[in-house]
């Protein structure tokens, strides 16, 4: 079956999609309560041998630093940078005044991590300028929050976003229609946002460094060295991306529950279920790139009377940060000395990102441990790994 690797959707030459980033988002937030801060080489992250840099200034990139490395070698490579500690509820907080900053002002828009948006400004452009739009937003986003901003706009979400990185630091950037692959052409392949480290350096070793070069090759050459994924490469590098912009909604949520054989008055059992629970929920956050700012736990007794309690977290997908939240929910919620028929736990106002924007606390041995028991959990099966509590066996 032949593929046409330039299907693209017409009506997408007609769009105005934003991708809108907050600048070096926790140093800014930071900066905000320590001014002194500003303009000096900032870490966030744990200040111990074993941190892990959650993320840092541009002043501190410039010795090599970057977000996910190890505490050790960014302060080896920075002996001059400022450690702050990261402060979860500010963050959550800050990005929920931007988003209501957003939501309010314009038609369509996802939030794809806890610092970034896409915008869908399409057919404005009769009512009022899309860039113009954007721009004024940005403004009010700066002028509200004190925090950097910048953003790319084009026909599409892949180009949008790159040229919000090449706007950078606090600035923004258009790519008219019909210029994609003109903009994109000189840029390194490791601009285009699926290309991660394992993808860049097989890339290099075929000699490609340039983007120009990736639009150059025949698209079958790129899918027999990447599999499927090289189709993907082959149109963002050349401009294409049909995907739509995702309308965001804090009401999305995973859930899981269980009732009973018989009602039960177990509370080490019943605890040690929740612990179960959250953990596959964490997981299947971790393996969706989504994080939680919400939980609820919810107790039904045996008369069917059904209770719920729920508490506003920063977000996150740990299961070390979830599971004590959960079980005080729980004890909170218990208040009856009832049997219970069933117990479950929901996790809500998700959004898209990573686990490492958690990092604050976490060391290199607890990031390689997700990382391990995730894998496990991908090849062998979501219950042949977990908390001993989880698995039924007591740790007393």
């Amino acid at each position: 079956m032949q593929y046409d690797y330039n299907k693209i959707n017409l009506e997408s030459f007609n769009r105005s999609i934003v991708h809108l980033d907050m600048d070096s988002f926790f140093v800014s937030v930071s900066c905000l309560l320590h001014t002194q801060l500003k303009g000096k080489p900032v870490l966030v992250g744990g200040n111990s041998e074993r941190g892990v840099v959650a993320a840092c200034s541009y002043e501190a990139r410039a010795f090599g630093v970057h977000s996910a490395m190890p505490m050790k070698i960014a302060k080896r490579l920075c002996p001059e940078a400022i450690i702050v500690h990261g402060d979860y509820e500010l963050y959550s907080k800050y990005s929920h005044i931007v988003t209501e900053i957003i939501k309010e002002s314009v038609p369509l828009y996802e939030k794809s991590s806890i610092d970034e948006f896409y915008i869908d400004l399409s057919g404005m452009d009769k009512f009022f300028g899309c860039y113009r739009f954007a721009g004024e937003l940005r403004q009010r986003i700066i002028k509200e929050t004190g925090l950097p901003v910048s953003f790319g706009m084009s026909v599409n979400k892949t180009v949008s976003k790159i040229a919000t990185d090449e706007a950078k630091p606090n600035n923004q950037l258009k790519v008219d229609a019909g210029m994609e692959k003109t903009f994109l052409a000189p840029l390194s392949v490791n601009k285009i946002p699926m290309v991660g480290n394992k993808t860049y350096y097989l890339l290099r070793s075929m000699g490609i460094e340039k983007v120009y070069t990736l639009q150059q090759m025949p698209p079958e050459l790129i899918v027999k060295a990447l599999g499927e994924n090289g189709i993907s490469l082959w149109q963002k590098a050349n401009g294409i991306d049909n995907s739509p912009v995702v309308s965001y909604s804090e009401r999305k949520s995973i859930s899981s529950e269980e009732t009973f054989e018989e009602d039960t008055i177990d509370i080490n059992m019943i605890k040690n279920l929740l612990v179960k629970m959250t953990e596959k929920l964490s997981y299947q956050l971790r393996t969706s790139h989504k994080l939680t700012a919400c939980i609820t736990v919810k107790i039904r007794y045996s008369n069917f009377d059904t209770h719920t309690k729920q508490c506003h977290i920063a977000y996150t997908s740990s299961d070390h940060l979830l599971i004590p939240k959960v079980k005080e929910l729980f004890d909170k919620l218990y208040e009856r000395r009832m049997l219970i028929r069933l117990v479950g736990v929901r996790f809500s106002h998700l959004v898209g990102g990573s686990q490492q924007i958690n990092l604050f606390e976490d060391s290199e041995e607890i990031i390689r441990l997700y990382q391990a028991m995730d894998k496990i959990r991908k090849h062998y099966g979501i219950d042949k790994i977990g908390r001993a509590a989880a698995m039924g066996i007591s740790t007393k």
